[in-house]
């Protein structure tokens, strides 16, 4: 499977989460978002999933912002604590999204997933509530962004 990761602000490519995906088996595209330059980064994603097409895109963070406020068409997300309220414009997601997020976020408050769903109309199904901390980089966590993207395949 390809999967178009878009990292968090202040992170790198190459980094656990998008090395776990590819560690199973997957394509990962794993571009350089810049970090000051919310703009830029759609522009870099957008092209990005223009050039490759992705089976899914997983944003985490600032990525799942960028995420968000990309013209993906129909292909599906995985949203790790998405930062939605901090950059871009979109209040809700398409149904093909899945959200992972942790209670225990001291960053992202869990609230903004719920309110997300609501915003979308959809189930509170699309959010999974795992990890203890904002980067969901545990074993449990990793584990379920891989069963999430391949819920895709």
């Amino acid at each position: 499977m390809k999967i178009l990761f878009l990292h968090g602000w202040t992170s790198v490519p190459g980094g656990r989460k998008p090395t776990f995906l590819k560690e199973h088996g997957h394509e990962v595209i794993n571009p350089k978002l810049p970090d000051e330059d919310f703009d830029e980064s759609i522009k870099i994603a957008q092209a990005e999933c223009n050039k490759h097409k992705p089976d899914v895109i997983v944003g985490s963070s600032r990525g799942g912002a960028v995420a968000m406020n990309i013209e993906s068409k129909d292909t599906p997300l995985v949203l790790l604590c998405p930062a939605w309220k901090n950059w871009g414009t979109a209040t809700t997601f398409k149904p093909n999204t899945i959200i992972l997020h942790s209670r225990q976020d001291d960053v992202i408050p869990f609230t903004d997933s719920e309110e997300l769903i609501n915003n979308s109309g959809l189930s509170l199904e699309k959010l999974i509530e795992v990890g203890s901390d904002h980067r969901l980089a545990d074993e449990e966590s990793l584990e379920a962004m891989l069963d999430a993207c391949v819920r895709f395949k």
